[in-house]
Formats: structure tokens, sequence, C-alpha cells
């Protein structure tokens, strides 16, 4: 191997390491100087989650999306999407990028009349960022200071509760931050069910409902460790769950106990239930663990004997 001169070796050096520098400082990250078109993507600093365009899995037509799904599981599932209305035909078309008034925004024909997505929300004069975080949060936030953010998907779920992210009730503005299921197994566009918390923001008591509408579940008083009403429940559940009520907002919130567990609560679009699985690496595959179950009353009501 042919050998160099001292500074030539440190010049090598320096580039090499600015380059790789650079490269870990941006794989996570969405700027004003780098977005996604295409099957660009960018990824969490641990590798645990992904964002870019995707086309859901068994969908007969080719019609993309902007998401999140896990990286390091092979069966792709996606966790949150973007364009979930309006999908587009042609990702080589598309662009992810940070627009001039400090908005992530998804673009077509790479146009800002062509405005398929944003984030839609008011940001300061400063550089804002995209980032997707290990929790597969993605925040919008201020370059220089990540405590300040402007917008985050945890506070628009999609059908998908996170680890980390919030089922709740806005006291302020009224609003309630909940879950809405796919149209089918493989369209991502907005479902039948809903999940939120008592829209009436007096209870800690999670409904599900038929329509927007109609009551089709509801889980009962949150005692502290379980609903009421979900049997299935146990104070040994595999969950910490903790449920904040101060004069601003009421929320729910997890964490799992065991750390090297993969698990996901989705509002399933068939059944309307909700329902908690497990990745297990050995089948490569999702594997239920937990579903609620509608009891007698629940179920005659929805069956035609009139709604709650």
């Amino acid at each position: 191997m042919a050998s160099c001169s001292t500074s030539s070796c440190l010049i090598f050096s320096f580039s090499l390491f600015l380059l790789i520098l650079f490269s870990s400082a941006t794989t996570d990250t969405i700027s004003a100087n780098r977005s996604l078109s295409g099957n660009q993507n960018i990824t969490s600093k641990d590798g645990n989650f992904r964002l870019g365009f995707f086309v859901p899995p068994g969908s007969p037509s080719l019609s993309y999306y902007v998401g999140i799904w896990y990286n390091k599981i092979p069966l792709l599932t996606p966790v949150w999407v973007a364009n979930r209305a309006s999908p587009v035909p042609d990702p080589a078309m598309s662009e992810l990028r940070i627009s001039g008034d400090g908005n992530l925004v998804l673009l077509v024909n790479h146009s800002n009349t062509g405005v398929i997505w944003s984030t839609d929300v008011s940001t300061s004069n400063s550089t804002v960022v995209a980032v997707i975080l290990d929790t597969g949060n993605l925040q919008l936030r201020d370059e220089s200071n990540a405590s300040l953010v402007f917008w985050q998907s945890f506070d628009h779920p999609t059908d998908t509760w996170l680890p980390g992210g919030k089922l709740g009730f806005n006291k302020l503005t009224r609003r309630a931050q909940g879950l809405t299921s796919w149209k089918s197994k493989v369209d991502p566009s907005p479902g039948i069910f809903t999940l939120e918390i008592d829209p009436t923001g007096e209870t800690s008591e999670n409904f599900i409902f038929w329509n927007s509408s109609k009551m089709y579940w509801r889980s009962g008083i949150w005692d502290g460790h379980i609903f009421n009403l979900v049997l299935e429940m146990t104070v040994h559940y595999i969950y910490d769950i903790k449920f904040v009520n101060d004069t601003e907002e009421m929320y729910f919130n997890y964490t799992i106990k065991t750390s090297n567990i993969t698990s996901r609560f989705v509002l399933d679009s068939e059944s309307g239930q909700m329902q908690r699985s497990t990745w297990m690496e050995n089948s490569k595959s999702w594997m239920p663990f937990w579903s609620e179950r509608l009891n007698q009353k629940q179920s005659a009501q929805f069956m035609g004997l009139g709604f709650g």
C-alpha cells in the first residue's frame, strides 16, 4: 500500500472525520439543506425507527405515503402516516422538506403549489429541522435548542399508540388526542373507528366510537392500576400506565417494563378493537397478546338494539 506524507495523511484523516461527523449528524434529520424524495429516508439515532415513503403491505395499488415504521423489524409495520388521506403516485416526483415558513411539507412535482400535507404551525425565526427520535416520535424543532418543539407526531397519532405517546384531552382547546383506525388493512385513510378519552373532559374513561358518533366500547374508570371494565388487565400488567390530570390537560401514556420487548397498541380497522401485540423474533411475526372485548351489553347495543 502506498504511503503518504504526514501532512497529507492528516488532511485525509481530518476530511474523513468531517464526512463521518456530518453523516452521523444528519441521518436522523430533515433540514433546509436536506429533503427526502424517492427511496430516500432518515433513521433515528439508534436505528429503532425510519421515516420515508412506503406502500402499505398487501396494497393492490402503488399509492405512496410518508410514514414512520420499525427499522429493525423485517416486516414493514407503519406506526404513523402523514398524508393518510392523500397518497402520492410517484415518490420520485414528490418531496418532503422544510418550507420557507419553517413547516415540514410534502410536495408533488417539487412545487410549492402542490402541497399535499403540512405540519401547519407557526415557528420562530430560527433554523428549523425535523428529527426522527428512537421513540418513533417525529419532532419539528429549533435546530440549536432541541427543547423548543413546534410540532410532533406524538401529538397527531394515526392508528397506533406507542410507548411515550399521549392519549388525552386538552382542556384549553377542548381538543381530544386519540386514534383513528385505518380504512382497511391495506388503506391508511381514516377509518370508521376512533378511540379517545372522555370527550367531555370529566372522567378518565376511554371510548371507542363508530362513525365518530356511536359509542362502540368503553373502558370504565381508571382506578390507578386498571380500567374497571377491561377484565383482561391485571395489576401485574407488562405496562406502566400513567394518568395525568391537571388544569390544562388530562392524558394517559405508558412505558414497557421490559426494555427488550417491542410492543404496540393498534386500533384495528376491521374489528374496532384496541389490540396489543408483541414482536416475536423467532417467528418474525407480531403475536397478538391482548385485545379489549365487548361485554354482553355493549355487544347487544352495537348489534342493533341501540347504542349507548
